[in-house]
């Protein structure tokens, strides 16, 4: 099976190489081989390499800095997506596209299922879920796409929330951390193996069945930003990382203004893609603490 891999340099692109089953042949790509603003290129990656899979994990990230980079967050989070989808549709390969709980604005206080209604509250958001709306559109009547959403992403390498709370617990004194803001802290390493699952799943399955396209994937458990903190500082203790924890000290969203709005409660309900893919969750904390072991090991080299 060849898979092509965006985003091969991230977070999550990294975990993704590093969980790749032995059977698969995978063209693993960065921004140099494959700039996802760039829409004849994606076009391009699929004729020329001819994948059975694309595993979409690249995208633009930069939540308020998109406020200001419109036009190039919706080349790579609704215009790739699209191309690669048009294509797949003519070469009979298939999508999975990695999505985002900013497909929604938080105003309910209950978890959030795979077919509720988006409704973004800024850029990032509103061109992720322009994404899956393209790939919908393309390949809605086959089962070529698979979208996964997933929710504050952490891993061992690039950059994320973990290793930032690490840094500033080393060297500040007192941390400041908005406190009223709720989701689940997701390991790379998990997310990663739920995407391999769900490929391995959907090859299984007969090409005239229809299967739910959208799926959501966290790790178990929620958090606020700030109890998020505080267990990195305590855990990021034991594994040495940190000599001696910063004080974790709550603040309100609006004692922290962003340029772009957050949603104040993005769970995800993942009770169907735990189904689908028979694949047990594991708590948080569990994740974080495996990934600090990784962190760890990355030092020690």
């Amino acid at each position: 099976m060849k898979v092509l891999l965006t985003g091969a340099s991230g977070q999550l692109g990294q975990a993704i190489i590093k969980s790749k089953p032995s059977f698969v042949e995978l063209i693993a790509t960065t921004r140099r081989e494959l700039d996802l603003a760039d829409d004849e290129a994606c076009r391009r990656a699929v004729r020329q390499h001819q994948p059975d899979w694309v595993i979409n994990s690249g995208a633009y990230t930069a939540v308020d800095k998109a406020e200001d980079e419109k036009e190039l967050a919706m080349s790579i989070n609704t215009i790739a997506p699209k191309m690669f989808a048009e294509e797949l549709s003519q070469t009979g390969g298939k999508l999975l596209q990695l999505s985002t709980d900013f497909v929604f604005d938080g105003e309910q206080n209950f978890p959030y299922k795979t077919d509720q209604k988006k409704n973004p509250l800024g850029v990032y958001g509103a061109t992720k879920a322009a994404g899956e709306d393209a790939i919908y559109e393309v390949l809605r009547n086959s089962n070529q796409a698979l979208i996964i959403r997933t929710s504050w992403l952490i891993g061992p390498v690039g950059k994320n929330f973990m290793k930032t709370m690490i840094r500033l617990h080393r060297s500040q004194e007192e941390i400041h951390v908005v406190s009223d803001q709720f989701g689940c802290p997701t390991s790379t390493l998990t997310l990663a193996k739920a995407c391999w699952r769900a490929i391995e799943k959907h090859n299984d399955i007969e090409p005239n069945v229809f299967t739910p396209q959208i799926h959501h994937w966290s790790d178990e458990g929620f958090a606020s930003w700030y109890e998020f903190a505080k267990v990195i500082g305590e855990l990021g203790h034991m594994q040495g990382l940190i000599e001696r924890p910063a004080k974790v000290i709550p603040i309100s969203s609006k004692e922290y203004p962003t340029r772009a709005k957050r949603p104040k409660y993005s769970i995800l309900d993942c009770t169907s893609t735990r189904q689908f893919l028979n694949l047990d969750a594991i708590h948080w904390k569990e994740s974080i603490l495996n990934v600090m072991k990784q962190v760890s090991a990355l030092n020690s080299k």
